[in-house]
């Protein structure tokens, strides 16, 4: 009985944190650095238009290692009030792949504009907390002390990817299936970094692992591409 209502109280909690969260990123006025024609809201004008809002799974990995913080994404909404997009800025990885999962189905009611129903893009923060727990770990040493016994993601990659004239560096986030699920950098040229995504398409993950339980995970890379792969990305923004 005792268990259930930690639980309830847990969930609960949550809940609010994504609220909260939101209100709080919201304050930055964060604008994203690529070029975008959809409005920019600020989080707490977009917590108003939330019509479901599916509370993110607390990893039980992520329980048993008393792994918390925040978690930051930006979202890209249509115009039907669909989350079409959702990248990662901040936060652990196992924490930030659970709440990709979760932001795909949120809905949100679409912008009201003189031209009608627009899509729109904002920061929304989630915070994972445990209710109720003592230790002698800080949140940010309990994180790493859980890194520090994680194994990396391995990457396979064909051969031909190996020579690129140029190399652009990404962080990805790997899923505990292998799976790409995020990407983020800092391109100095947009089709470079694109060419970079298309190359990562091809290549195959060994998930992370923490002792024989696979994982989420950031991996820091350089990406080779080639002449050819910038030209096609490149033609392919000109056809846009």
């Amino acid at each position: 009985m005792m268990k259930r209502r930690h639980y309830r109280h847990h969930l609960s909690s949550l809940a609010l944190a994504i609220v909260c969260a939101a209100g709080t990123a919201g304050a930055q006025n964060y604008v994203p650095a690529s070029a975008n024609l959809l409005p920019v809201l600020d989080s707490k004008e977009a917590a108003k238009m939330v019509r479901v809002q599916a509370t993110p799974e607390y990893p039980p990995l992520a329980k048993v290692n008393y792994v918390e913080g925040h978690v930051h994404l930006e979202i890209t909404v249509d115009r039907n009030g669909k989350v079409v997009t959702a990248r990662v800025l901040d936060g652990s990885a196992v924490l930030a792949e659970s709440v990709l999962r979760a932001a795909r189905g949120w809905i949100y009611r679409p912008l009201a504009t003189p031209l009608g129903p627009s899509g729109f893009m904002t920061t929304v923060g989630v915070k994972f907390v445990l209710p109720d727990w003592r230790a002698a770990l800080t949140p940010q040493q309990a994180e790493q002390a859980f890194e520090r016994q994680v194994k990396q993601p391995q990457v396979v990659r064909p051969a031909e990817d190996g020579k690129g004239g140029y190399a652009v560096s990404m962080r990805l986030l790997v899923n505990d299936k292998g799976k790409v699920v995020d990407w983020g950098g800092s391109p100095k040229d947009k089709s470079q970094f694109e060419a970079a995504q298309a190359t990562v398409r091809g290549w195959t993950f060994q998930p992370a692992h923490w002792g024989n339980l696979p994982v989420a995970s950031y991996v820091n890379i350089k990406v080779p591409i080639s002449e050819p792969s910038i030209a096609r990305t490149a033609a392919n923004y000109v056809g846009r």
